[in-house]
This record gives structure tokens, C-alpha cells and sequence, in this order.
């Protein structure tokens, strides 16, 4: 790679704390832009952070419920055996990076749960192979390809802003409803998830064939099952394969039941956790597996619970000190018919990078756009993608859903988020330009 890209990787890494303490930092940030530039007293401002602090718990629960889940799926022999016959396509470091990329972004415009859990699996998958048969890659990049599935979802068949709007809502009064073939179905989102699925994978593909290889340190592997001796009575149905088997079908026939009723738009947290729950169960050979894989994939997504609280009194401060609409009311200031779209677009990406909770940031920011879109005669659909696309952006930049990643992957922050900053870079092109076009 060139001097340049040499000095800004390590520049970047140098920087670059724990996700852990960026959240601090961002705490702490918000507080002091509450404080001494909107005139809020310190206590105010606490408690705005205290009101809103534990008000995310449910969702904290079920995204680590998914991440989990679908970690103990990814360790299931039937996963190993699909990530055994992908990792033949894998047989560089360019062409792994290429497939991971594409593999997260596939899944991810799914639904970002698996997509970015998938990713993750798939990057240390590339990452275990890679070191088995002596292939020299860049794990960094890798880790960092694995996550691309976070900078698309919010325009997937999972975004949450397009899917709120779809159905009655909080701000129907406001806007009405907007069918989801003008959001997540337009022209312009098809064009840009085809750019996406197009462009990211070949950049990387670059970027890895440009890039010097590294070393893999794995986490430590998931401990075997323990061969069944002397089980007595009940202790058999834990080493049970058709006791797991069934139960599983049992679930998994009920989801998608459930999955038929609502109809594929309307994939909500629980009905997603209560299939993967399912596959999970049905997986694994027998209710031991299961729980021996669980051992591991709980501790990869702990770091989710310990922040989710720290973010949402983020979000708290955000807006009940007006953060957020005086930066949304400076952006609308400056715009015009055709510009606010951008605006809109960068505006979500430093929100985004505060409150990483696509729900939680049309919450704060749905009620200003809408306005902001009437009083200046642009579509609402191409307001709300326009906040999507940066609210996804960011998430390149701000490293909170990549803690489970880093879990599985065995990297760290300052390892991946070099190569997400390009992700972010090439993105910015791509949504600006479908932004202007359409």
C-alpha cells in the first residue's frame, strides 16, 4: 500500500481506544455540549441521562439474545460444514476479503442481526482455515469485511425506520403511512444496494491485495462435548438426538407459522430471535451441544449489555437537551430542495454515532425531518432513506455493533476500523450519489 495508506492506518490505530471507553468519551461529550452550549444546568443534564438509561433494556436483551443465538447456530456441525465448502472460494487473502464482504452485505440487507453475526462467524471461519492450511491474509481486513453487513441494513428488508412508517405509527398524524415500495423498494435503494453488493466487495478484494499479511490470534475454540458414560433416567434426553431434534421442529414450525401471518415485512426482533432459537436447537445434536456452545457465544456478546445502558442515556441527553434538533435545525438552515437529502444524510451519521439504534434515531430525528422535508417540498420517503443511509454509515466509524465481532474474530477495535473508515468512504460516494440522482 502506499505511504499514505501506511500512515493512516497507523494513525488510526493509534487513536483508537476500547469500544468501552469511546462510549465514556461520547458520555461525557454530550454532557459538556449540554452544559456549556445549550445552558443546561449539570444536574438537568444528569437527569436526562438517568430518565433514559434503563429505558432500552428489552431491546438490549433481544439483540444479545440474537447475537448469541445465532453464534450457537454458527457453531453447529451443519454450519461448519456450509463455512467448509464457501472456504474453497477463500484460497487468498483478496479473494477471502472479497467473499466475507459480500457473504455480510448479502445477509446483512436481509436482516442486520445476521448479517452481522454471520459476518463475524464467517470472518473467524476464513481466519481458522487461513491458519490450518498455512494462507497468509490480513485478519484485520478481514474482521473489517465481516462487518460491512452494518452499513446496509437500515436500507434491508430489517430497517427500522422504513418498516415503522410502513404500518400505523407514532407519527401518522404527522406524515401518514409510506408503503415500503417508496422506501426500501424504490429505485434509488435498489440502485444503491446493488452498488453496495457490487462495488464493496471488489474495494476490499483491492485493499486486501494491497495489504501485508498479519498474524491470527483466535480466541480460544469452544470445548468438545464429553462422550455419554453412565447416564441414568433423565440425564439421557440432555444426549438425545431426536428429543433436540424434535423440539426444534416443533419451534421452528410454529415461527414460521407466526413468520406466514405477518408476512416477511414484518420482521420484528422477536419473531427473528424465536427462529433462530429454533434452528439453534435443531442444529445441534443433542440439548448438551447446545449448552456447550452457549458457554461460548454468551461471553462474546456481553459487551453489548454492559453499553447498551451508556448509549441510551446518550440518546436521553440528545434530546431532551435539544441536541439533536439544533444540529438538525443548522443542517435544515443551510439546505434547500436539493441539498437537504444530503444534509439529512450527514446529520444522521454524527447522530448516528451517539445513538447506535436506527429505531431510537428516527424517534429523535422522524418528527424534524418530516418538517423539515414539507416546509422545503421534498418526499418524505427520500427524507427517511436519506436519514438511513447515514444513520448505517457511521456504524463503520462508531464500533458498538462490533462487539460481538470482535468477540468471535478475537480482534480488536483499532484492528478493523482502518479498513470500515474506507467502507465509510466508498459509501459516502455511493449514497450521495443515488441522494442527488433520484
Amino acid at each position: 500500500m502506499s505511504s499514505f495508506s501506511k500512515n493512516y492506518i497507523q494513525v488510526a490505530r493509534f487513536l483508537l481506544p476500547t469500544p468501552f471507553t469511546i462510549a465514556i468519551i461520547l458520555t461525557l461529550l454530550t454532557f459538556s455540549i449540554s452544559i456549556f452550549w445549550l445552558d443546561n444546568s449539570l444536574m438537568q443534564t444528569a437527569h436526562f441521562w438517568e430518565n433514559k438509561l434503563w429505558s432500552g433494556n428489552n431491546f438490549a436483551f433481544q439483540c444479545m439474545y440474537m447475537l448469541v443465538v445465532g453464534h450457537i447456530i454458527a457453531l453447529s456441525r451443519p454450519f461448519d460444514k456450509l463455512t467448509d465448502w464457501l472456504l474453497q472460494f477463500a484460497a487468498n487473502k483478496a479473494r477471502a476479503a472479497m467473499l466475507v464482504t459480500f457473504l455480510a452485505i448479502i445477509t446483512g440487507l436481509f436482516n442486520w442481526g445476521l448479517g452481522l453475526i454471520l459476518g463475524a462467524i464467517f470472518a473467524r471461519k476464513v481466519g481458522e482455515y487461513a491458519k490450518a492450511n498455512n494462507i497468509q491474509i490480513h485478519y484485520g481486513i478481514i474482521g473489517a469485511a465481516g462487518y460491512a453487513g452494518l452499513m446496509v441494513w437500515h436500507g434491508g428488508l430489517s430497517g427500522s425506520a422504513p418498516l415503522l412508517v410502513s404500518k400505523e405509527h407514532a407519527l401518522i398524524q404527522d406524515m401518514g403511512i409510506i408503503d415500503t415500495s417508496k422506501t426500501i423498494f424504490s429505485s434509488m435503494n435498489i440502485l444503491a444496494s446493488l452498488l453496495l453488493i457490487i462495488l464493496l466487495p471488489g474495494l476490499m478484494y483491492w485493499v486486501a491485495k494491497c495489504s501485508k499479511h498479519t498474524s491470527i490470534n483466535l480466541p480460544t475454540a469452544v470445548k468438545k462435548v464429553k462422550k455419554k458414560e453412565h447416564l441414568i433416567g433423565a440425564e439421557q434426553l440432555d444426549y438425545s438426538a431426536w428429543f433436540a431434534r424434535a423440539v426444534g421442529v416443533i419451534l421452528l414450525l410454529y415461527a414460521l407459522i407466526k413468520l406466514y401471518h405477518l408476512g416477511i415485512y414484518n420482521l420484528g426482533l422477536n419473531i427473528v430471535n424465536l427462529t433462530l432459537f429454533a434452528l439453534a436447537v435443531l442444529l445441534h445434536k443433542n440439548v448438551y451441544s447446545f449448552l456447550n456452545a452457549l458457554d461460548k457465544a454468551i461471553v462474546d456478546g456481553a459487551g453489548i449489555l454492559i453499553q447498551f445502558p451508556l448509549y441510551f442515556g446518550i440518546m436521553g441527553v440528545m434530546q431532551e437537551a435539544g441536541i439533536v434538533y439544533a444540529l438538525s435545525e443548522f443542517f435544515v438552515s443551510i439546505s434547500n430542495s436539493l441539498t437537504l437529502p444530503i444534509f439529512t444524510f450527514f446529520s444522521a451519521g454524527v447522530v448516528n454515532i451517539f445513538v447506535p439504534s436506527g429505531g431510537g434515531q428516527w424517534a429523535m430525528q422522524g418528527p424534524i425531518i418530516i418538517e423539515a422535508c414539507k416546509s422545503l417540498g421534498v418526499e418524505l420517503s427520500k427524507g427517511i432513506m436519506a436519514m438511513c443511509y447515514g444513520d448505517q454509515l457511521t456504524n463503520m466509524l462508531q464500533p458498538f455493533w462490533a462487539l460481538p465481532l470482535l468477540g468471535i474474530t478475537g480482534l480488536k477495535a483499532k484492528d478493523i476500523l482502518p479498513y470500515t473508515l474506507i467502507l465509510m468512504l466508498a459509501g459516502i460516494i455511493i449514497f450521495t450519489g443515488v441522494l442527488l440522482i433520484f
